[in-house]
């Protein structure tokens, strides 16, 4: 095709294409306006009907994430760009500040359930896990008391139990064999003496023979064992060591034939009778116990059964590492059940009197050990174990007296809301009707919260589907767990009547009463136009300052009103200026 020809052609296509690509700019154009003004809030996306009933029934909406948004129409949150939905339900329009209404097709969606605040004997507990140890002061080393040799070890294996006084040992040493020739033979020199010697020499001999014996004391001998040797007079180079307390052999540090130093530890006894549990607790929990406090414990060799001990020490510091407290918890052993070494899973009770302070009934107005808390008496006395005189309970912090355990109100943990310090409940007051409440906690445990105040026995209180209605709250505008202030302090102000002291109310009579009622009149209209963003009209300004300065010195008003009246005076000068 010719050059000519193409151009022909292109000049008789362009007219037939100038429409159809004007409509297609046009709606591209359209769309995009569309789409700003959505996104600018000048639209909604809802039906346009729906939208002008909304405007036309002055509805407010708000922001989901940021109930902090509230417009008088819909549109879009200026924040996150999240479209705005209405704040509040026509239904609610009757409610106050305090409270949101749930229908019952959205209680049931929701899953919202109740339960009563309850007030009852409550028990804490802390489970931690321990093992058992040795009683350290139920434990005996048996050491040699001269140099010589081993010659016989009857307690020849680790663990055989051994009784008091049982034969332990056999060393052969010749120095105790010398001490013991030198104290037959100085007591026979006693004897020996007649009427007629010197007094200081008898004197002098009988002292040899008194550090004689203490000589055979001093290299282990014991009183039976000197006294039948005085009985014999028949000096014996071997010497039997007895044991000193019943207990099982934990430890044989010597065998037979060796040669031992005085002072060299030959066994290790220790007294099962009685074993500790060693617990490490957080310092939160340790501060919670005390001493004799009753613990309860479950070996894992005898899974299913349950030892009964008490608090026996609580370590006065915090370990630097671990950031712990070592509490340790004495156990009877009579039959040997508990051994060293064992695993236990530990559960500590802590009775909850008033206040949530710990109480314990069973040992109230008691005596107790101060080194065996498993000795608890009516009255006072030694300790059957340790001879020390049993000590009051109340020195450790329980009731002088004997007293019932008191009740405390508590309410499921899954009804508190807790964000930062602030804590809150939600009160059905009515069937349907939630109502914020912040309270003040007291003790948290597994399952109970304590509840200190905020709360009466008996009301209905949210354990599930509480965080739906605390978000209501948030989109509604009304206090929540975010922002509880205002709970509070609408609490605060509907719990006090609207009531007056006795204050004796004076009329001010003729023109004088007159000028303070404009002078009043014109400081309101001023307040409600400052309150609405609105400049102050000239006329009450210039009213209300100069009935301000007039009344000022006026002698018949009292001192408090003419003191008022100045503090106008002084402030009202600069409404001119605004």
């Amino acid at each position: 095709m010719s050059e000519h020809n193409k151009k022909f052609s292109i000049r008789r296509w362009l007219p037939k294409l100038a429409m159809p690509l004007s409509a297609l700019l046009v709606g591209v154009l359209l769309i995009v306006a569309v789409g700003i003004a959505q996104r600018i809030g000048w639209i909604s996306t809802g039906g346009g009907a729906a939208a002008a009933n909304s405007v036309a029934n002055d509805e407010v909406f708000t922001c989901a994430m940021h109930p902090q948004i509230r417009q008088p129409g819909p549109g879009r949150c200026p924040i996150c760009g999240m479209e705005l939905v209405p704040a509040a339900a026509a239904g609610d329009a009757d409610l106050d500040e305090l409270s949101i209404k749930i229908e019952p097709a959205q209680r049931r969606l929701a899953n919202i359930a109740t339960t009563e605040a309850k007030r009852e004997t409550v028990s804490a507990t802390i489970q931690t896990v321990g093992a058992i140890a040795i009683d350290e002061s139920r434990m005996a080393t048996i050491s040699s008391y001269i140099d010589g040799r081993l010659e016989r070890l009857f307690a020849d294996y680790t663990g055989v139990d051994v009784a008091k006084g049982d034969h332990l040992a056999v060393i052969y040493s010749p120095e105790l064999y010398s001490a013991q020739v030198e104290y037959v033979e100085t007591r026979k020199a006693v004897r020996q003496m007649n009427s007629a010697a010197l007094a200081s020499v008898r004197t002098a001999q009988e002292k040899l023979t008194l550090n004689s014996r203490r000589r055979l004391v001093e290299l282990g001998m014991t009183e039976e064992q000197i006294g039948e040797l005085e009985e014999s007079e028949a000096a014996k180079s071997r010497l039997t060591i007895y044991a000193p307390m019943g207990g099982t052999v934990i430890e044989k540090l010597a065998v037979e034939g060796k040669y031992v130093k005085a002072g060299e530890p030959i066994y290790r006894i220790a007294d099962l009778s009685t074993v500790w549990l060693m617990l490490e607790l957080y310092p939160e929990d340790a501060a919670r116990i005390r001493y004799g406090q009753r613990v309860t414990a479950e070996m894992q060799s005898l899974p299913g059964k349950e030892f009964d001990g008490r608090v026996a020490f609580i370590d006065p510091r915090v370990d630097a590492k671990k950031r712990t407290v070592g509490v340790r918890v004495e156990f009877l052993n009579n039959d040997g059940e508990l051994r060293p070494g064992d695993y236990a899973n530990a559960t500590i009770f802590l009775p909850i009197g008033q206040e949530g302070q710990v109480f314990d009934a069973g040992l109230a107005g008691r005596w107790i050990s101060p080194m065996h808390p498993q000795i608890i008496s009516d009255s006072p006395g030694p300790c059957p174990i340790c001879g020390m005189d049993l000590v009051p309970t109340s020195k450790y912090g329980y009731s002088d007296v004997p007293v019932e355990q008191p009740t405390s109100l508590y309410v499921p943990r899954s009804a508190v809301l807790m964000a930062g310090n602030s804590s809150v409940i939600y009160v059905e007051a009515e069937p349907g009707r939630f109502e914020i409440r912040p309270i003040v906690l007291g003790p948290i445990l597994r399952d109970k919260v304590i509840i200190l105040g905020g709360l009466k026995e008996g009301e209905q209180v949210a354990t599930a589907g509480n965080f739906l209605i605390d978000s209501q709250m948030q989109l509604a505008g009304k206090p929540s767990l975010i922002d509880p202030t205002r709970a509070i302090a609408a609490q605060r102000e509907r719990k006090l009547p609207l009531e007056f002291s006795d204050v004796r109310i004076a009329k001010i009579p003729g023109e004088l009463g007159a000028d303070v009622e404009l002078l009043f009149a014109a400081y309101f209209r001023i307040q409600q136009s400052l309150a609405a963003d609105e400049k102050p009209k000239e006329a009450d300004a210039t009213a209300l300052h100069q009935l301000a300065v007039t009344l000022g010195d006026e002698s018949q008003l009292p001192e408090a009103a003419r003191a008022q009246i100045a503090e106008i005076a002084k402030h009202s000068e600069h409404l001119h200026h605004l």
